[in-house]
């Protein structure tokens, strides 16, 4: 277990988990969504692509995603293990909620320089949309991934509940074979 990602829906706790993970590895910790956005306004990066090549092609990693449509194939190609974090709509949406109310109400900076603002609920990619829109289609496409044998050999971790996840990260035990 040296690249790894940290898959799940939209509020699942992947950076969290992920950033744990990396610290008992000792291992680099990426997070997707600061190296997709680059500045005020939601910019995404145009060199997305090329960073995430470089930071990928390196011996080990952890990347708290399920990958942006264009870097995708790429990590899932260069991961030995897949950490899915696979609650259930109740779990995510209530992580997610607590969240983005924190980051709106404490106007909390986030990625580039942005904040999640009152308006910003109203738009179809704030995460609480986001998360519920997007539940049955992340689910359905981490789970043909892991089958998929184009990335075989795939170590995949499958968690259901938070507190399998916390079980295993503080074993720690770091083999697909520990799976809950």
């Amino acid at each position: 277990m040296r690249r790894v990602l940290v898959a799940g829906s939209t509020g699942a706790g992947k950076t969290t988990l992920a950033r744990a993970l990396a610290e008992r590895l000792a291992v680099p910790f990426h997070e997707m969504d600061a190296l997709a956005i680059t500045g005020e306004g939601w910019r995404e990066n145009p060199r997305l692509r090329e960073e995430v090549a470089e930071i990928s092609s390196g011996p080990s990693w952890v990347f708290d995603s399920f990958g942006h449509p264009e870097v995708r194939d790429l990590l899932w190609e260069r991961a030995d293990t897949i950490v899915w974090l696979d609650y259930s709509r109740a779990v995510v949406m209530r992580r997610v909620l607590r969240r983005s109310l924190a980051r709106t109400l404490l106007r909390r900076r986030v990625f580039g320089g942005n904040r999640e603002t009152v308006a910003t609920w109203f738009r179809p990619d704030h995460p609480v949309w986001w998360a519920w829109s997007q539940y049955r289609r992340r689910r359905t496409e981490i789970a043909r991934r892991c089958a998929d044998q184009r990335f075989a050999p795939l170590a995949v971790l499958h968690f259901r509940t938070p507190r399998a996840a916390r079980a295993w990260l503080g074993s720690g035990r770091t083999k697909a074979d520990d799976r809950a």
